[in-house]
């Protein structure tokens, strides 16, 4: 078999003459070649630019950086990848570029994280931190930064100039507005100026947020802004082959950004594939690790245990990155934890018991089996697959919370919840409605999970279509 022919058989379209490409397979290739470099460095920038839009959306409603703590008890109304009303949110963004900042957790239920502008971990805080609860003052560290440590500050280096910080607390007793009153308690200011210029506090419970990259993600305007970002930021030593694609692509710090009409219709054509190609790491994956229990279609939404950044003894895990960040924010080690009494778990479904995408028009029921194993509580949220975030209508809840709606619920059988586009007759307060024409997806989160939840002895039900 001649050379040509075997590259035929395996799929390759590029012509040869003499052994050397035709003018043709030099233009596909070529072209090819530079699209195939877009998707990647697409599908790898993306965590970056989902960070940032939560750092614009804040600014749009008047969350400052090193000015304002946005706070929230958080619904339909904020458009953020999958975040949950079980506890309340606090996010700041935090400019190091004047200096180191301080970051105050006062001991209680507290569960918090720093990530940088990559979305890469930085510490847990609170609960899930070093000190587990008992309170904690930690030293927020800009990129070259050398001066000596101040005693009695836990230092926290970031490799980039912004940082997020999210803290949450745990509504113990149901109490949302003494969760509330507790994350003002959180103190947030520079090291150089002292609590005199420490962070003000807005609740934004009511205010309607996008902190949702969902704008960018499939036109020009995602590389546009990642361009920003990497001009505001230090180049990262770990990223250099990253760099180096965005490079190909005309793509570089200092230097502008390209406008010739070739180059921007393929950035927008990879942002786009690249997106999609997420959403299939996210919702369509064939990982055999991603299912949770052998017998059921709900599956791990974090695939790599123990890690913040989504590292292995075998290299860097994309695809569990990509599946993460597509449907997600934020990133910690405690949130991927899969051990006994520590932090939380989240399962997804996005299928029903026969395998199908569960879709808006149809109505489906969900069994829980009582008790949940968890010693703080767990809820079940209904995500909408297009923004994923919480789903809107106006019943205006996409929740079924233990502490809250299902508060009373009988722990000796199982519970019934109920999704669909109208409410089932006597179960309206375990109902949560969604939208025909489009799909959605769940949560299933527990907190303070205990051992029957990693041991299979407990499970839930799979998602059933009603008939």
């Amino acid at each position: 078999m001649t050379e040509r022919a075997q590259a035929q058989q395996i799929g390759v379209a590029y012509e040869f003459d003499t052994s050397y490409p035709t003018p043709e397979a030099t233009r596909m290739a070529l072209e090819d070649a530079a699209f195939a470099r877009a998707v990647t460095a697409y599908r790898f920038w993306y965590p970056t630019i989902s960070v940032d839009a939560m750092f614009q959306g804040n600014r749009a409603i008047g969350i400052h950086d090193n000015k304002t703590m946005g706070i929230a008890s958080t619904g339909p109304r904020q458009i953020g990848f999958t975040l949950n009303s079980d506890t309340p949110y606090g996010m700041a963004c935090l400019d190091l570029s004047h200096g180191p900042m301080v970051v105050e957790i006062p001991a209680g239920p507290y569960i918090g994280m720093m990530d940088d502008h990559n979305f890469r971990w930085i510490a847990d805080l609170g609960i899930p931190g070093p000190n587990e609860g008992k309170g904690d003052t930690y030293l927020v560290i800009p990129p070259g930064y050398d001066a000596p440590i101040p005693d009695g500050y836990r230092p926290a280096r970031s490799a980039t100039v912004l940082v997020m910080l999210a803290v949450r607390v745990l509504p113990i007793g149901a109490d949302i507005d003494k969760a509330l009153s507790a994350l003002r308690e959180v103190k947030v200011y520079p090291l150089a100026a002292g609590e005199a210029e420490r962070l003000d506090f807005r609740d934004i419970t009511d205010a309607d947020l996008d902190a949702s990259p969902l704008q960018l993600e499939a036109n020009l305007g995602f590389w546009q802004r990642l361009h920003e970002v990497l001009d505001a930021e230090p180049v990262i030593e770990e990223f250099r082959p990253m760099y180096g694609l965005l490079s190909a692509l005309g793509i570089e710090p200092g230097k502008p950004f390209p406008t010739d009409e070739a180059t921007c219709a393929l950035l927008e054509r990879a942002a786009r594939t690249g997106r999609d190609q997420m959403l299939v790491s996210a919702f369509a994956s064939d990982r055999p690790d991603r299912i949770a229990w052998p017998d059921r279609a709900w599956e791990w939404a974090g695939l790599v245990p123990d890690n913040g950044d989504f590292e292995t003894p075998n290299g860097l895990d994309l695809e569990a990155r990509d599946r993460w960040f597509a449907q997600a924010i934020v990133s910690s080690p405690a949130m991927f934890r899969r051990q006994a009494g520590k932090g939380s778990l989240y399962w997804l479904a996005v299928r029903d018991a026969d395998g199908v995408f569960l879709d808006g028009a149809h109505s489906y029921t969900l069994d829980i089996p009582q008790p949940v194993p968890g010693t703080l509580f767990w809820s079940v949220t209904i995500y909408d697959a297009e923004t994923r975030s919480q789903i809107q209508t106006d019943q205006d809840k996409a929740a079924l919370r233990s502490m809250f709606e299902l508060r009373d619920v009988d722990a000796s059988a199982p519970i019934r919840l109920h999704f669909g586009p109208e409410a089932p007759a006597g179960a309206e307060d375990r109902w949560i409605k969604t939208v025909p024409g489009r799909g959605w997806f769940t949560y299933l989160r527990i907190y303070g999970p205990e051992q029957p939840a990693f041991d299979g002895t407990w499970k839930p039900a799979d998602i059933h279509r009603a008939r």
